[in-house]
């Protein structure tokens, strides 16, 4: 087993102290771990991110974080917990709280990824209809 650190990326890191991710600067609103956030393609400047099938690749390298009941075909789909869509007609990530259930590291790398690319994330409404608070995860 590599030791902590070694073969990793750097938001890939745990704090094994709380089983929680490594803080990273991450924003508060959308790395809580208790709502459904989207990732958006376009950087807090307005330009697209690159290249146009990021989600689906984003989403394909998750696509193993997923409940154990699953079945024999799950490594030919996206997990549930992370999906690539459109919001507002920008290509995203929507990413469901309960990835930081199953592996805390994926989520913190969720959040990582929008961090290091400048990316926009929006906190999604609940299943109750709340509105959604609008926060940008800042890059470090």
């Amino acid at each position: 087993m590599a030791s902590r650190g070694r073969g990793y990326h750097h938001a890939m890191q745990q704090d094994d102290r709380n089983r929680r991710p490594a803080s990273g600067g991450a924003g508060a609103a959308a790395g809580e771990g208790t709502a459904r956030f989207v990732i958006l393609g376009q950087t807090a400047a307005g330009a697209t991110f690159r290249p146009s099938d990021w989600a689906e690749r984003l989403a394909g390298v998750m696509a193993a974080f997923r409940p154990r009941k699953a079945g024999s075909q799950q490594h030919l789909t996206y997990s549930p917990y992370v999906l690539p869509s459109s919001h507002r007609g920008i290509r995203c990530v929507i990413v469901d709280p309960k990835l930081r259930e199953i592996e805390p590291m994926a989520y913190s790398f969720m959040l990582h990824f929008a961090s290091d690319n400048g990316l926009v994330t929006e906190v999604l409404p609940d299943a109750a209809g709340s509105t959604p608070r609008h926060d940008l995860i800042e890059s470090p």
